[in-house]
């Protein structure tokens, strides 16, 4: 088999097909979720908390929040790094917990991050012991009785027992073990983890990017490195090319002559939407700018606080600047962006995808 040659067109329809985005929506939130990889478990609300969204823009209306929490409850669902993963994928992260904070040479961060443990070793001590007793805990009910603080420029400065957490975590001592509304809980890793045999390192590493390739469909194979679940998969898949594209992609080759008709939809997407994550791959198949402005002074924003990418078939073409106003009981739309002049019937997808949020939500809709 050549190296495929793909029209930037066949490659957004294998983008959006891969993240379950097409006509033809999944059955389950389990379903979903082990097919996309993960669901980031970001508490956001400025609409509906991001795993929701994410879901309600795959299954539908249908969907009901408390599946996603009673799969979180019973286990079926694991909170890793700050994503919900299928409790089975643990398995692929526990070679990688053993080996913390890395295989071979470590370099200095590493270095300054392990000093920083062991210098705390006894309050991470009476973590475990506290969790023991107790768990699972918020980060609150923890002890602090760390030797030396923990000392950054960023938003982690002296939040001394949040930052040990997190790195137990990293290395499989502990694991977050459900929320109380938006508030963490901790617990010893062993209580929440399903008991799986481990992989070995390589086998893992390859296998998660084969499943990350699953869900992308197509990506390139190294990408800038980024906190969280990286862009790129390696050697997964197939080598492939785009029309006006540079450089070579990987592509599962499941989605190559399948025999499968594309079928799109319209659909609103978090801004946090892994179709919509890799702000360089959408702007080089799908020509999109954008990016997530929350973090932006008001006055700066071009779009909105949580404006959301407008998915039409295999295009995206415009975003929703809208807000939940749950103490007025309204899904408030300030503006529809449009990047290209909206037809008569892409209007009036649109408005019904937002009434469709709007009944999800069990708010009214209201236009500004």
């Amino acid at each position: 088999m050549g190296t495929p040659q793909l029209s930037r067109r066949d490659a957004r329809r294998i983008a959006v097909r891969a993240q379950l985005l097409s006509a033809d929506r999944p059955e389950t939130v389990l379903d979903t979720v082990r097919h996309l990889g993960f669901l980031q478990a970001d508490p956001t609300e400025a609409v509906a908390r991001n795993a929701d969204l994410v879901l309600w823009s795959r299954l539908g209306s249908g969907y009901d929040r408390r599946e996603l929490e009673e799969a979180v409850g019973t286990g079926q669902l694991v909170e890793l790094d700050m994503r919900l993963r299928p409790a089975e994928d643990v398995a692929l992260y526990r070679a990688e917990m053993a080996a913390w904070p890395g295989p071979g040479p470590l370099k200095e961060w590493q270095v300054r991050t392990l000093g920083w443990l062991e210098a705390n070793d006894a309050c991470r001590r009476d973590i475990l012991e506290k969790l023991y007793d107790e768990g699972p805990l918020p980060a609150s009910a923890l002890p602090d009785t760390t030797a030396v603080p923990w000392e950054s420029s960023g938003w982690t400065n002296d939040r001394n027992v949040r930052r040990l957490l997190d790195l137990m975590a990293a290395r499989g001592e502990v694991a977050a073990a459900g929320r109380e509304g938006r508030v963490k809980l901790w617990d010893l890793a062993e209580r929440v983890y399903p008991d799986v045999p481990v992989v070995p390192l390589p086998e893992a590493l390859a296998e998660r990017d084969r499943r990350r390739l699953r869900g992308l469909g197509i990506a390139r194979a190294k990408s800038p490195k980024m906190p969280g679940e990286p862009d790129h998969v390696g050697e997964a898949g197939v080598l492939a090319t785009v029309d006006e594209v540079p450089g070579s992609w990987r592509v599962d080759p499941a989605y190559l002559d399948d025999g499968t008709t594309f079928r799109g939809r319209t659909a609103l997407l978090s801004p946090l939407d892994r179709l919509v994550f890799d702000r360089r791959r959408i702007a080089e198949l799908f020509g999109f700018d954008y990016q997530l402005e929350m973090y932006k002074p008001a006055a700066k924003r071009r779009w909105g606080y949580w404006a959301m990418p407008v998915l039409h078939g295999d295009r995206l073409v415009g975003k929703v600047d809208a807000v939940a106003d749950r103490e007025s009981g309204v899904l408030r739309v300030h503006t529809v962006h449009e990047d290209e002049p909206f037809s008569k019937a892409l209007t009036g997808s649109v408005d019904r995808e937002l009434r469709d949020l709007a009944g999800w939500l069990d708010l009214e809709l209201e236009r500004g």
